[in-house]
């Protein structure tokens, strides 16, 4: 056996063939080799494509949540239906016939809900007709200007920190993948595309909310004769419609849990019941001071004729 067998080679350790292509200026030679970047970059990139995937994913889940539009709608179609409608029977209280209550508040809820309705029609068709024009101008923007738009690729991801050659690849493979313009319409403008059936359950939406609010305080009309009795009673339920529904809405935005959030929806209710009856209350007092102006004493006198409708009728056909 050879005794020098045992010992190690002196001769250095030639450089692999990948190693040898980053040989050192001194004659040495870079143990990194030439994947190493490459696999950072790979490795970004498949992070990035995870968390775009979770989020995929999550918006998955969301989907099969109610439409934030929708409930949206209905709030905005219930916050008038509560108070206006509300208002109004109260004003027509004023003129002590239970009648003109009802008959006055069925037209103006099914007008109000009609006007609501479509209003909510029309600003959802603006709504995707400026979508469609924003959507055009970026088609344009991407044909005509290439290098501006890879400027606006790499704009949406610096925000993030991600690593310069991991942007580089994401610009690289957006600049000529077909979903381009969506990607810009939702990243960079923060644009979503409108349901085709936006503008009529937008509509309907806001015109079901009106008229179920409105409704409301009219019910108790519906079986009274005595129209102050009435008055009362749909103060009543309206003084907890109110707080109910502001309670709700103040707890869907700020959460349900914690004193803290209790305290934030019995303030929400408040401010509703407070906005709805100051609104009843200035509708009945001006009903009630043209009731008495249109008195043929001018309301100074002590006639003692009482309150009807038709005196303001009386008043209008004399010419006063």
């Amino acid at each position: 056996m050879n005794r020098f067998s045992s010992l190690p080679d002196p001769s250095p350790t030639s450089p692999s063939a990948d190693e040898s292509r980053h040989l050192l200026p001194h004659g040495g030679y870079s143990s990194t080799t030439s994947t190493s970047t490459d696999t950072a970059v790979d490795g970004d990139v498949e992070a990035l494509s995870g968390k775009m995937a979770a989020a995929a994913r999550r918006k998955s889940k969301k989907r099969r949540r109610i439409d934030p539009r929708i409930i949206s709608d209905a709030t905005i179609g219930l916050s008038d239906g509560l108070t206006v409608p509300f208002a109004l029977t109260a004003g027509l209280s004023a003129l002590g016939d239970t009648r003109v209550v009802i008959y006055g508040g069925f037209a103006e809820l099914i007008a109000g809900a009609l006007s609501m309705g479509l209003g909510g029609y029309l600003g959802a068709k603006s709504e995707m007709a400026s979508y469609r024009e924003s959507r055009a101008t970026t088609e344009s923007h991407i044909s005509n200007d290439p290098v501006a738009v890879r400027s606006d690729i790499r704009s949406v991801f610096e925000p993030f920190g991600l690593p310069h050659p991991a942007v580089d690849v994401l610009v690289d493979h957006l600049s000529t993948s077909p979903d381009l313009t969506d990607f810009l319409m939702k990243f960079q403008h923060s644009a979503v595309e409108p349901a085709e059936s936006r503008p009529l359950t937008s509509g309907l939406t806001i015109a079901m909310g009106y008229f179920l609010g409105g409704f409301i305080p009219l019910v108790p009309y519906l079986f009274v004769d005595n129209v102050l009795t009435g008055l009362y009673i749909s103060v009543g339920v309206m003084a907890l419609t109110l707080f109910a529904f502001g309670y709700v809405k103040t707890c869907v935005v700020a959460g349900w849990s914690g004193s803290r959030r209790v305290w934030e929806g019995v303030a929400g209710g408040a401010q509703m019941v407070v906005v709805g009856g100051v609104a009843a209350g200035a509708a009945m007092a001006l009903v009630m001071a043209f009731n008495r102006l249109s008195e043929p004493d001018g309301g100074g006198g002590g006639g003692g004729e009482g309150y009807g409708p038709g005196k303001l009728v009386w008043s209008f056909g004399q010419g006063q």
